[in-house]
């Protein structure tokens, strides 16, 4: 699936072929740390198809809890974060924010994972009254 986004301040903006199979929640620490809530959303990008249509993207390498490297990007002027991939191992899952992805309401979850992390609360959201 062909879609396109970009950063909050409109600085970055890309295009990319993603894979809506590939749709997960990932609920470890660093999503939760990253995103400022409770877990990330992300797709996988296939085959490295990725083309940054505007701006630059800052990186940033974290050891994920894993244990593997993972190179994080980000808007540099406002600091979403774009996207990430693993370092030194091309065929590895390299994942956009799916919050950054204009066409999102089409990238339903498929899947979610760490869940050994996911907070307690996350497991049933109806139950919470919606404004």
């Amino acid at each position: 699936m062909k879609v396109d986004g970009g950063c909050f301040c409109g600085h970055v903006t890309y295009e990319a072929e993603v894979d809506p199979e590939t749709v997960a929640i990932c609920h470890c620490t660093d999503c939760q740390t990253h995103s400022g809530t409770a877990y990330g959303v992300v797709v996988g990008i296939v085959d490295g198809a990725f083309t940054l249509l505007s701006g630059d993207l800052k990186i940033h390498e974290k050891i994920a809890d894993s244990g593997t490297v993972r190179a994080l990007t980000f808007c540099p002027e406002c600091g979403t974060r774009i996207h990430a991939k693993t370092v030194g191992e091309g065929t590895s899952f390299f994942g956009l924010r799916a919050g950054t992805v204009r066409q999102r309401d089409q990238l339903v979850p498929k899947r979610q994972v760490w869940s050994g992390s996911a907070q307690s609360w996350v497991g049933d959201l109806s139950a919470i009254p919606k404004v």
